[in-house]
């Protein structure tokens, strides 16, 4: 049973590690251990999510896990195959952000694919517990703790005691992002030619570029770091869906490096000459400002209002013409200026803008930049377009 005394302290050093500015790593490091004080687990694997996109953007793992990159694949065609009930992006929609698997009755046979298929014959893992990370800004990241075949279930009590941790891990990992701002985004090799991967309809790799090769490296590069095709597959799977989806857009993800740079995969499904062949090529490319500043601005834990003052500022408003578009009092939009600068820890729109669009672009701004338009040597070049 966990006591009251415990379930207090875990809750209270969780939300203090969830404030503290560690870097995203760190923090799911100290996260894991804090949590397994109250919520006892022999395994657990924790991944990172695009808020916007919900597609698995990194994952770690700990305890039995960790060090074991076999089925991460595996895990990602099941989980975005759309055949898993109990999938992170199915939790992430629910009222509770928590589920046990055998507490739910869920993790009997034919039940889950992802316990028939993975869970119980390839690690031996009787029960799961699933929990997402989320706030108002959307779902960050997800975790799965596991126990053995043959030892107690994760109660209600637990389960519940890990749904109400779901807004502290969301913090911390959105604060985490943040924490890596700054840093030496040009760090570590730059890729060599465009990065591509391809991706036959029996799930093989059929071609993967050199420049692919080094960007999967370098995002595989972390501490208790999942296989980073483990992101690749998931996409692929959702892109397979694209074609007969009315209205579906190419599958995309930001994920950050541990250098702090951002990068977008996206997936397309490739047509052969008889039509539809299965194959998708993904392709890696490094992430121009605009695409990654509403997951930064998001990462600042701006309110609504906060976050409208704040795309208005980076398009160049005054306040007078802040006030008029919102219909407030140029005193409310100083109010809510204060506010934002605090959050961002800065102290003026220019050092806000800066934030936001060029730390990581500028350790790089003295560099050539190539026909493509973008910085020549920078991890990636991105292409034309």
């Amino acid at each position: 049973m966990l006591s009251t005394l415990t379930a207090d302290r875990v809750r209270n050093d969780l939300d203090v590690l969830a404030r503290a500015g560690l870097g995203v790593d760190d923090f799911l490091v100290e996260a894991a251990d804090t949590l397994r004080r109250a919520v006892r687990w022999e395994a657990a694997c924790m991944g990172l999510h695009d808020p916007a996109t919900g597609m698995l953007t990194a994952g770690r793992k700990f305890g039995a896990l960790a060090g074991m990159d076999t089925e991460d694949a595996l895990f990602s065609l099941i989980e975005y195959g759309g055949e898993e009930p109990t999938s992170f992006a199915a939790i992430g929609q629910s009222a509770i952000p928590a589920l046990g698997m055998r507490e739910a009755r869920r993790a009997e046979e034919g039940r889950s694919p992802r316990m028939d298929l993975l869970i119980r014959p390839l690690f031996g893992f009787g029960d799961e517990l699933r929990l997402v990370f989320r706030d108002e800004l959307g779902m960050w990241g997800g975790m799965a703790l596991f126990r053995g075949e043959g030892t107690d279930a994760f109660s209600a009590e637990e389960i519940a005691f890990a749904a109400g941790l779901s807004g502290a891990l969301a913090r911390g990992v959105r604060r985490g992002a943040l924490a890596r701002l700054g840093m030496d985004a040009a760090a570590g090799k730059a890729a060599s030619g465009p990065a591509v991967v391809i991706i036959d309809a029996n799930d093989e790799v059929t071609k993967i570029s050199v420049g692919a090769q080094q960007c999967l490296a370098q995002l595989g590069s972390a501490a208790h770091s999942t296989d980073p095709m483990g992101t690749v597959f998931a996409l692929v799977v959702a892109a397979r869906g694209v074609p007969s989806t009315a209205g579906a857009r190419i599958p995309r993800a930001r994920v950050q490096t541990p250098s702090g740079a951002w990068l977008v995969l996206h997936a397309s499904p490739l047509a052969g000459p008889e039509g539809r062949s299965g194959e998708v090529v993904v392709t890696i490319e490094e992430a121009r400002p605009p695409e990654v500043v509403d997951l930064v601005v998001a990462a600042f834990g701006l309110t609504a209002r906060e976050r409208e003052v704040t795309r208005l500022v980076l398009r160049g408003a005054e306040t007078k013409a802040i006030a008029t578009a919102l219909h407030l009092s140029a005193y409310t939009v100083q109010d809510h200026l204060k506010a934002i600068f605090d959050k961002a820890g800065v102290r003026s729109r220019r050092e806000l803008v800066a934030r936001i669009y060029f730390d990581q672009y500028m350790p790089r701004m003295n560099a050539p930049v190539g026909s493509s338009g973008w910085f020549i040597g920078s991890e990636i070049e991105a292409p034309a377009g």
